[in-house]
């Protein structure tokens, strides 16, 4: 984090907040700086993340954008194939999902097909472009612009599979010798079935990355969560202006990597230190807004657009944004001025008091809970959420940030409730919260002070050295709940099993390595009202 940035001073920027750094980026790259450039949107002129066309198209989800750089205007069509394709569900998985694409330069008219059967895509649906302008000297790049186009498909068939092809002019999908590039996609069943779903946090661009992909592909998932720090554009991550290395290219290498993954399962992402990019809006989500088009069921879809929540089956699943409350970087502290927390307590309130929610899974980037070397646990998290968690008996907690794998004890008020050894049962009404660090997806990978113990290889100690992020700076502690630390690149897999009225739910958490070995397992159980 000591690399000298560019665009904000580096002795600026540590005392300025992500919408300071965006003002000021802002002024400093004027109209006249980007119109020379060649490629000018009116968002990145009047300080948005996009605004094609006109700000009325912008307000409209199904709206066709039409900016484009005159020299992009011509190439044809046919020349131009779309990659990078991922999807998300949108607040109902049984019947919205939003496909999503990006193009290397301006097409016309871009589209989706979509269809029961391969050969059967008569049913043509008009996408959005979300057009991205990045000026030479934000980053490490010259002049960049970006293409991300969006469909938003609704009133869907629960657990229907459908097929779809994305295009434009001169280039269909429905063509013969185009229908190689489709793709396919489930929705959600309409009742209560077993399903698997799968989580890391911190990928980037990498090998390691890669590997885990085509792993999780393996595990048929129904959906994917990201707990934060997705491709590292910005490899900083102190919430400051770009450093020397900003670079939005990393975002088209990133999305061409997760395709094979992300065009069939939902790619659900929380948004973690890495992700926020000052240039683009003054919550630094502009570069994300564009990007990804996410359920918008959030307390705050301007300032927090990666704070949403859906059910899939028996299982609720939330999303959240730690930056708005860590001590560790604080560049986006108290941005939802207390209202992310609020919505967090009526969304575990609702979904405790319904009788379709068996499980409640939060996920987020910066950790309760980690013994790493680097980051460990934020004091923000265990003082605004986990006594939340606790109160409405959250099953599991998700987090990145920390590029290893850990997982807890059963917690409950900062103690050890229950000791979960690997393979042990945690009953989250009575025990306690299991909290998972899965933040081995790709990037180099950090530390423990304790012992490695995984399945296999267990070497249970009595405490562990570590420390917490407090408002007054770090603060050391001595702990007893890291259970399992494992070092080497993995991710997570949840196999969600339903019952009857009055038997067992459970999800079986498996805690998996980048060679398919299995280094953690453990049950969560819940007895069906």
């Amino acid at each position: 984090m000591d690399t000298p940035r560019m665009g904000v001073p580096e002795q600026l920027a540590a005392r300025m907040s992500m919408a300071e750094q965006h003002e000021y980026l802002r002024a400093r790259f004027s109209r006249r700086t980007m119109i020379r450039g060649g490629a000018v949107t009116l968002g990145a002129v009047a300080g948005g993340a996009f605004v094609p066309g006109a700000v009325a198209q912008a307000a409209t989800k199904t709206s066709v954008p039409t900016r484009t750089a005159a020299r992009t205007e011509s190439v044809d069509g046919a020349l131009v194939a779309p990659f990078g394709r991922h999807l998300a569900w949108g607040s109902d998985p049984r019947t919205e999902i939003t496909v999503s694409w990006q193009v290397p330069v301006a097409v016309k008219k871009p589209f989706i097909r979509i269809g029961a059967h391969p050969w059967d895509l008569s049913h043509k649906i008009d996408a959005e472009v979300r057009t991205l302008f990045t000026p030479a000297g934000v980053g490490a790049s010259g002049n960049h612009t970006q293409y991300y186009v969006h469909a938003e498909l609704t009133h869907l068939r629960p657990g229907r599979t459908y097929y779809y092809g994305v295009g434009h002019a001169g280039f269909d999908p429905a063509e013969a010798h185009l229908l190689g590039t489709l793709g396919t996609f489930t929705t959600a069943p309409a009742h209560k079935e077993p399903f698997t779903f799968t989580a890391f946090g911190d990928e980037g661009v990498s090998y390691h990355g890669l590997a885990n992909n085509s792993l999780l592909l393996g595990q048929n998932p129904a959906f994917h969560l990201h707990a934060g720090d997705i491709a590292y554009a910005d490899p900083a991550g102190a919430g400051q202006s770009a450093d020397a290395g900003f670079d939005s290219r990393v975002w088209d290498q990133f999305l061409a990597q997760t395709e094979s993954v992300a065009k069939s399962v939902p790619w659900m992402p929380a948004y973690g230190n890495h992700d926020m990019e000052a240039w683009y809006s003054p919550n630094g989500y502009g570069g994300e807004d564009a990007r990804w088009n996410l359920p918008d069921n959030g307390p705050d879809k301007k300032n927090l657009p990666g704070v949403y929540s859906f059910v899939y089956g028996n299982t609720a699943v939330i999303s959240l944004d730690a930056n708005d409350i860590s001590f560790e970087i604080p560049a986006n502290l108290g941005i939802s001025g207390g209202t992310q927390t609020k919505w967090l307590e009526a969304q575990l309130k609702r979904y405790r008091a319904s009788k379709d929610v068996d499980f409640v899974v939060v996920f987020f980037h910066h950790c309760a809970y980690c013994t790493s070397t680097s980051h460990a646990s934020e004091g923000g998290v265990r003082q605004e959420w986990v006594p939340l968690f606790e109160k409405y008996t959250v099953d599991l907690v998700i987090n990145g940030h920390n590029h290893q794998y850990e997982r807890t004890d059963v917690i409950k008020a900062g103690k050890v409730a229950k000791k979960l050894p690997i393979g042990g049962t945690a009953y989250p009404e009575t025990d306690g919260v299991v909290y998972v660090t899965a933040g081995a997806a790709g990037r180099s990978l950090y530390a423990f002070t304790a012992p490695l113990s995984y399945e296999g290889h267990e070497n249970e100690v009595g405490s562990v050295a570590s420390f917490i992020n407090t408002k007054e700076g770090k603060v050391n502690e001595t702990v007893v709940w890291s259970r399992v630390r494992y070092l080497d690149y993995s991710f997570l897999r949840v196999d969600v099993t339903p019952a009857a009225r009055g038997r067992l739910a459970t999800l079986r958490v498996r805690g998996i390595a980048e060679t398919g070995e299995e280094v953690d397992h453990f049950t969560v159980a819940r007895r069906v009202r």
